[in-house]
Order: structure tokens, then C-alpha cells, then sequence
């Protein structure tokens, strides 16, 4: 397995930026890499996900033009730049290999 940890949640005002980071235990080259998020009261949702190293990326309708999701092959990281926060964003955010087998311990983005 692989393990995940994120970083960078915190508090932001609406109309704010935050940079979520992930760290994997090991390669993850030859995966997919995403973030999930449940937000209070709501689903879990995926938010965004990147290919292996083909530049694919794939975002939810929610946070398309404010997400931009990116890795690092070479250090092992998958990082989620967000901008424009709504209010709406404030959820638990998950970094998830595209096994979904592999998920991290989250971390907590609230936009105020």
C-alpha cells in the first residue's frame, strides 16, 4: 500500500487561495492520483484527478476554472492549487491513488 499525507488545509476567505500538497510513502508514477472531498452534510465528491504523466486531468464542474490539480513524479507529490474559494469548498479533502485503494488521513480546508 501507499501511503498518503496531505498538508496545506487550513482556514481561507471566500474569494481566497489555498495550495493542498500530498506526499506518497513511494512511487506513484504508475497511478492515477485524485482528490476527494466531503463536504458537512453532502456526499463525498470527487474533485479532481490527474494521469500518470500525459498531462490528463479531469475536474468536477464545481471547481473547474478555480482547481488545478499537478504532480511531481519525482517526488512523489500531487498538489491541488485552489482558487476563488466559494464557501461551498469547506470540506474534508482527501488525496486518493486512482486505485482508490490508497487514501490519505485528510485534511480540512473551511472558507469563510
Amino acid at each position: 500500500h501507499v501511503q498518503l499525507v496531505e498538508s496545506g488545509g487550513g482556514s481561507v476567505q471566500a474569494g481566497g487561495s489555498l495550495t493542498l500538497s500530498c506526499a506518497a510513502s513511494t512511487s506513484t508514477s504508475s497511478y492515477s492520483m485524485g482528490w476527494f472531498r466531503r463536504a458537512p452534510g453532502k456526499e463525498r465528491e470527487g474533485v479532481a484527478t490527474i494521469g500518470t504523466s500525459d498531462g490528463y486531468a479531469y475536474y468536477a464542474t464545481s471547481v473547474k476554472g478555480r482547481f488545478t490539480i499537478s504532480r511531481d513524479n519525482a517526488k512523489n507529490t500531487v498538489t491541488l492549487e485552489m482558487n476563488s474559494h466559494k464557501s461551498e469548498d469547506t470540506a474534508l479533502y482527501w488525496c486518493v491513488t486512482g486505485t482508490g485503494v490508497d487514501w490519505g488521513q485528510g485534511t480540512q480546508v473551511t472558507v469563510s
